[in-house]
């Protein structure tokens, strides 16, 4: 049986105007990361009569949350990144995520992806943390078998 470990969480955001890595060492916050899908897969309909059907949906759309540190450099390097693509049409829309987890063999590709907001800023007690939520239209994932074992 194979172990869990955010040290195997590795991902990137590739775009206009940088890069960044996220994973073990970019002051990511305890939640990590969440890929979440946009709608249901189906939609199931019951008739009047108790027949029913099933529509398969065709999106493979969602989003990502990357969640960090307030002092985590990533933050400067997404909000660079934000100032840059949504000052032109023409950068926006067109980052690449990839998470990867290597203990599982798990990878998640999302493409067309654009910044859904500025992340809420929080001034308080306690640091806190900043989400960096991106809507992808394609995300595609394997959850590969243990590499361990």
């Amino acid at each position: 049986m194979a172990a869990y470990s955010f040290l195997d969480v590795s991902g990137t955001v590739i775009g206009p105007g940088g890069a960044g890595i996220f994973g073990s060492g970019a002051g990511a916050a305890e939640e990590g990361i969440t890929i979440t899908p946009a709608e249901d897969k189906n939609v199931m309909q019951i008739g009047a009569d108790g027949n029913g059907q099933h529509s398969l949906i065709a999106s493979d759309a969602g989003k990502v949350t990357f969640r960090l540190l307030k002092t985590s450099p990533l933050n400067a390097v997404f909000m660079a990144m934000y100032d840059l693509q949504s000052a032109a049409s023409s950068l926006w829309g067109t980052n690449t995520i990839a998470v990867v987890v290597t203990s599982t063999g798990d990878l998640h590709t999302c493409q067309l992806c654009a910044f859904n907001k500025k992340p809420e800023i929080n001034y308080q007690k306690e640091a806190g943390m900043n989400e960096w939520v991106f809507d992808s239209i394609k995300i595609t994932t394997i959850l590969g078998a243990t590499l361990n074992g």
